[in-house]
């Protein structure tokens, strides 16, 4: 690193704003485990300021691991030809059709991808065009969260699993190819703890999702639902969470295993785009 490199905390429950790396020049092994090191200690990282071409943010998001195809979006269709790990967040039209996926709506609370057996390690969202205001990305210290539940509650949780909806998206849009679950209890979805172990550094989490047809397992519905309305109320706690106001030209990227975030609407008359990528999980969370 040739350039005064600095971590700037963005809040204390999580977050941190990293200067003096240009993305587009120069990433290689010190960079590398610098910004690394950085994201399992804050959660989120932020590099602001980049100005990155798809195949820069694809050689970014492949040093941490290797990356997942983007998913298809709700009409069961990628977005960028040729780039087929690139997600695209978007409220564009053109021509009549959606060029990316959430249109202009909050989203609510989520892990993304939780409803796999394996969720990814990491998510990385790059900022090309952004509204004058709205839109700003939440995030969610589950850490924290968990180590402040009541004790009673604590060890109430830690012996239960949950089942992770797989039926619709963290926009509340059902997924191509899916119906609505009728009963939680048999709907599609994949089984996690609903506390987990960091595999990297061993930070004991709450693990919930997103709430939508959540499951768990082994409660009566009733109980269960009581239960994670509890859990909910707890998390969403605004000493837990931090925002992050986008600018264009804007890097996050977050721990997925011990965050949640959330987007604030915006107005749909301003355009913003995204472009994400998913970084695959090196070890399972226990």
């Amino acid at each position: 690193m040739t350039t005064t490199v600095d971590v700037i905390p963005t809040s204390s429950v999580l977050g941190a704003e990293i200067t003096g790396i240009d993305l587009s020049r120069d990433f290689g092994d010190r960079e590398y485990q610098f910004v690394n090191e950085a994201l399992l200690k804050h959660r989120v990282i932020v590099l602001r300021n980049q100005n990155l071409s798809d195949d820069d943010l694809l050689a970014f998001s492949r040093r941490f691991g290797t990356l997942d195809k983007a998913p298809p979006n709700e009409n069961g269709k990628q977005f960028v030809p040729g780039y087929e790990e690139i997600y695209v967040i978007s409220n564009v039209i053109e021509n009549g059709v959606a060029i990316g996926a959430l249109g202009a709506g909050e989203a609510s609370w989520h892990t993304d991808m939780s409803f796999l057996p394996d969720p990814p390690l990491g998510s990385v969202l790059y900022s090309l065009e952004v509204p004058p205001s709205g839109g700003d990305t939440w995030f969610l210290n589950t850490v924290m969260a968990y180590h402040a539940l009541p004790a009673d509650l604590r060890a109430r949780v830690d012996g239960l699993s949950l089942k992770h909806d797989s039926t619709t998206n963290s926009g509340g849009f059902l997924r191509h190819g899916y119906e609505h679950p009728t009963d939680l209890a048999t709907s599609p979805g994949t089984i996690h703890p609903l506390v987990i172990t960091h595999p990297e550094n061993g930070d004991r989490a709450l693990y919930l999702g997103r709430r939508l047809n959540a499951y768990v397992v082994g409660l009566p519905i009733e109980e269960g639902e009581a239960l994670l309305d509890e859990l909910w109320s707890h998390v969403a706690k605004p000493e837990f969470t931090w925002a992050h106001s986008w600018r264009k030209g804007d890097l996050v990227m977050w721990d997925n295993r011990v965050t949640m975030h959330r987007r604030d609407s915006f107005d749909n008359q301003h355009r913003r785009l995204m472009h994400r990528t998913q970084v695959r999980a090196r070890h399972k969370a226990a």
